[in-house]
């Protein structure tokens, strides 16, 4: 039974992308906690936090990151999954953590081009360069310490799951 690959980073890095580029490479499931938790609930994360609050809506993040947790399966998580250290914790316990590290620049590049405003709210109200730059040097260490190995997302969406895939041979190997 293969263990499950858990993709951490800030929101536009691809986790959703990789995560299913590399499930389909693998031949394993996919499983978003955001898409998850959007599909229970039948609402958007927006809507959520907007309604209920940012406390409320880690909570249920946390939550679906225990019920989307299976052996054989890709799993793409939240921007801010790892502010919770039980999540952190359970990811590392559970699988292989990779964090998809990408500058702030290239992040807001690819979250204005494709913003998916009702799944992604923003965190401060700022323009999304600053707003990502603050978010990394708050959210960096707490990847970079989640983490097994940590991948350049800047790379096209097939380099970033050569990469990942080449990382899990050699633990193979190794």
């Amino acid at each position: 039974m293969s263990l499950p690959i858990y993709l951490i980073g800030a929101r536009g890095c691809g986790k959703t992308t990789i995560g299913h580029l590399l499930s389909q490479t693998l031949g394993y499931a996919f499983n978003d906690t955001d898409h998850h938790l959007q599909s229970s609930l039948q609402c958007t994360i927006a809507q959520i936090v907007a309604e209920q609050g940012w406390e409320s809506f880690r909570d249920k993040e946390s939550a679906s990151l225990i019920q989307v947790t299976t052996a054989s399966a890709v799993i793409a998580t939240g921007g801010g999954i790892i502010l919770r250290p039980e999540n952190c914790q359970h990811m590392r316990e559970h699988g292989r953590v990779f964090w998809l590290k990408a500058e702030p620049q290239e992040l807001a590049k690819r979250l204005t081009v494709d913003p998916e405003a009702g799944q992604r709210p923003t965190l401060t109200g700022r323009p999304i360069t600053e707003e990502m730059s603050d978010v990394l040097k708050i959210r960096s260490p707490l990847y970079s310490s989640t983490a097994h190995h940590i991948i350049d997302a800047s790379r096209p969406p097939q380099e970033v799951v050569d990469n990942i895939l080449q990382v899990l041979s050699q633990q193979r190997a190794g």
